[in-house]
């Protein structure tokens, strides 16, 4: 075999990979998929709170005190002054915001345990694992 040169990738090269290794891809696949659960999740919440800003920038428009404005709560409407409607929305962006920094700091938390695993990884497989995403 004198075509065996260095830095070539063989198909046929024995990449022993054993159950402790399993396991820690395995681990990795799914904190992945979990993170991208939360980064969905974590989008919809941002969208969420912008339009409570947006809707606390309407309501800052309004110049009669007198009216009702209808906010919903659950399923139904329910008709409050602008004053509790404003502190509705006031306690929904801050509900919002905490939940939003909780989700960040999971984040946070499974990509420190998938760079942990990815440092093992790649340091035992080298290029015959790719832990990488693929970006469409």
């Amino acid at each position: 075999m004198a075509n065996s040169g260095k830095g070539t990738f063989q198909p046929d090269s024995d990449v022993h990979i054993s159950f402790e290794d399993q396991q820690k891809i395995n681990k990795f696949a799914r904190l992945n998929a979990k993170v991208d659960d939360f980064k969905d999740e974590l989008k919809v919440k941002q969208n969420d709170m912008k339009n409570l800003e947006e809707a606390v920038d309407e309501l800052e428009l309004v110049d009669d005190d007198c009216v009702k404005i209808p906010y919903l709560v659950g399923e139904v409407f329910i008709c409050q002054s602008l004053e509790d409607t404003m502190k509705s929305l006031e306690e929904a962006k801050s509900k919002k915001k905490i939940e939003i920094s909780e989700l960040e700091g999971k984040c946070e938390e499974l990509k420190s345990q998938m760079s942990e695993l990815k440092a093992h990884l790649y340091g035992k497989f080298g290029s015959h694992i790719n832990l990488e995403k693929e970006d469409d």
